[in-house]
């Protein structure tokens, strides 16, 4: 390069710099894009193939999006079980106690003549479940008329005698669900009936487990 040549370009250094498109041209190419993103946007909500998957794609991130703040949230600690009662019978006036309603929250019920522990069932028959009317009574006619309300329970000792064999029947099913899945603590008792001296059967249920154990250790 001469020194002419030279001179003219360091005298123009404007010549070296690139110069800014002009504002019509950015005008006309935001336009395009615009254009383009409404393009795509209307292909994905005018397919229901899109819309089904971005439905399922909203509900995946939901879902993760829950799955972690359950994990991060504080547990509720459950308080310990209730010792097991010692067996007993029970009248009406001694039931109506043990409506969840004590200090220990405890709730009998009874079922055909026998009384259960369902405290650990609460969600259902503690106070506001959907049983919570046979908290602490006798829920036979209930269960066995599948009635709910006043109608259900009685303030007398109910000998069941005006119930269909139907009725009777459904009774006794309940009973044995009862007796399958709870714990059973005595009988309901008629009026002027004697309670029944548990201790020496309980001494023999004692002594039979203890003679189970000893065969099952030396059998180890």
């Amino acid at each position: 390069m001469d020194s002419k040549d030279a001179g003219a370009t360091s005298g123009n250094p404007s010549a070296s710099v690139n110069t800014p498109p002009p504002a019509d041209q950015l005008i006309a190419e935001s336009g395009t894009l615009l254009q383009r993103l409404a393009g795509s946007v209307s292909e994905i909500l005018t397919s229901p193939l899109n819309l089904s998957l971005l439905a399922v794609t909203f509900y995946l991130i939901y879902k993760i999006i829950q799955d972690r703040r359950r994990a991060n949230a504080p547990r509720p600690v459950r308080p310990p079980p209730l010792p097991k009662l010692p067996k007993k019978d029970y009248t009406l006036e001694e039931l109506k106690v043990f409506n969840g309603l004590g200090p220990e929250g405890r709730i009998l019920m009874a079922v055909n003549g026998k009384v259960f522990d369902v405290t650990r069932g609460k969600s259902f028959y503690g106070p506001g479940g959907p049983y919570g009317i046979f908290a602490g009574r006798d829920a036979s006619r209930g269960l066995g008329t599948f009635a709910l309300d006043d109608s259900a329970v009685r303030d007398t000792y109910d000998d069941l005698s005006d119930l269909t064999l139907d009725q009777m029947n459904t009774v006794k099913d309940w009973e044995q669900q009862f007796q399958d899945k709870y714990h059973l603590v005595g009988r309901l008792l008629r009026p002027g009936e004697e309670p029944t001296d548990y201790a020496l059967e309980e001494e023999e249920e004692a002594s039979q487990k203890s003679a189970a154990d000893s065969l099952e250790n030396k059998t180890k």
